[in-house]
């Protein structure tokens, strides 16, 4: 089973929400739904911005919880320019 780190952006109020799934389209779905008493329910709509797919939660759990740590939205931001410019190599 595929598990994906993930990072979600509400334009709204300009925040960020870190998480890990195996099922994102599930989880983009609750956090964008207005019926659910949540974190998320008050800075709606929210925005995929960034997924990575891991084979095991424990290295997505790592990952989730490394992003977690930044606690800079500039730091934030690097980390996903670098996945970004990583991804497209090769390409």
């Amino acid at each position: 089973m595929k598990y994906i780190v993930y990072i979600l952006y509400s334009r709204l109020t300009d925040r960020y929400y870190i998480g890990q799934t195996n099922d994102i389209q599930r989880r983009l779905s609750e956090h964008n739904d207005p019926t659910k008493n949540s974190f998320t329910k008050h800075y709606q709509p929210w925005r995929l911005l960034f997924k990575e797919e891991f084979l095991n939660r424990t290295e997505a759990v790592r990952v989730e919880r490394y992003l977690k740590s930044l606690k800079n939205k500039d730091r934030l931001k690097q980390y996903i320019a670098g996945w970004r410019s990583s991804t497209s190599r090769g390409s």
